[in-house]
């Protein structure tokens, strides 16, 4: 674990610099000239939250290659020669941050000597961060989960963008701006259907705890089987006292993740029966993964819309059937 931290923190402060120079146009090179430019210039973003971001804010502007597909475990995957080339064929690269990609870090860590690397969490107010006991001292990386807190990310990747291709930054402003209206129709509804939930029935469990910020935002108590980070085991100790928790709680339904095996999650059920409580799986939220590429449900609206709207209706809230724009897969 040291190790990694280490790692991250040596991009963190190899991206800090190629950020700081982009300050001096005629020396830098993250900002290109009209010439140098073809449109549409390639891109690599790790996950699909944050290709996702950089599609809505570029554009037509950008090529994007994800390099994680939707079902992937960005804490356990190790980049492949495939996705190292990617990689090497773009012309700038964005990542999470916060250690979420800890696997990748000595790759970026060498990409940004080289080439434009950004963080799209680093415009984030390290206040706002959650900072879990068991965590050793790191923040949590699943700030996806909090709308609010997501959308700050949209301008990190506008003005990375403006600062590369200065001749279409009004274009990125735009993009950003209307993509940050869309964002805050989707918290809107969040916090509605949500709090729909009887208040004794907000109890959200799940197989790991990538659901903290979701909680916080949307006022849910989340327990997660596993710790943060799916390289962690959960423990007999663990799951014996979340079926105590379930059973006293009287909770009707816990979830899967897509990107995350189930067989925790059935261990509670099992467990919950053995004392003669029912569980149902409420349904597959989306965690480390958005969902099938060119499904409504494979971009951050629908990720969002989808986990929302399924952990309402699983805990006795109010939500529609198909979701806040009728776009969910029945």
């Amino acid at each position: 674990m040291r190790k990694l931290l280490a790692f991250s923190l040596m991009l963190g402060m190899l991206a800090g610099c190629q950020s700081r120079q982009d300050s001096v146009p005629e020396k830098s090179s993250n900002q290109q000239s009209d010439k140098q430019l073809k449109y549409p210039f390639p891109v690599a973003a790790t996950v699909g939250m944050v290709a996702d971001l950089v599609k809505n804010v570029g554009r037509e502007y950008v090529a994007v290659t994800q390099i994680m597909g939707s079902g992937v475990d960005p804490h356990m995957h190790k980049a492949s020669r495939d996705d190292v080339q990617a990689i090497m064929n773009s012309d700038m690269v964005f990542y999470s941050g916060l250690m979420l990609e800890g696997k990748m870090a000595d790759i970026l860590i060498k990409v940004a000597r080289n080439k434009p690397v950004f963080a799209v969490t680093e415009l984030i107010d390290q206040k706002t961060l959650l900072e879990p006991d068991d965590f050793n001292g790191h923040y949590d990386p699943h700030v996806w989960m909090d709308v609010a807190t997501w959308s700050l990310c949209v301008d990190a990747v506008k003005d990375a963008l403006s600062r590369y291709d200065p001749r279409h930054a009004a274009d990125y402003q735009k993009n950003a701006d209307d993509y940050k209206q869309q964002l805050n129709t989707l918290h809107e509804y969040g916090l509605k259907v949500i709090q729909s939930i009887p208040q004794n029935s907000r109890i959200l469990i799940t197989s790991h705890d990538a659901f903290n910020y979701f909680g916080r935002a949307y006022g849910l108590e989340v327990l997660g089987v596993q710790g943060i980070s799916t390289e962690s085991e959960a423990g007999l100790k663990r799951i014996n006292e979340l079926v105590d928790l379930l059973v006293a709680k009287d909770v009707k339904a816990v979830f899967v993740e897509s990107s995350v095996s189930k067989k925790n999650i059935t261990a509670l059920i099992d467990g919950a029966k053995a004392q003669g409580h029912e569980i149902i799986i409420g349904g597959e939220l989306f965690s480390d993964a958005m969902g099938e590429a060119g499904s409504y449900e494979g971009s951050y609206m629908g990720m969002l819309d989808h986990n929302f709207t399924i952990v309402a209706r699983a805990l006795g809230g109010t939500a529609p059937e198909k979701g806040m724009q009728g776009k969910l897969t029945p």
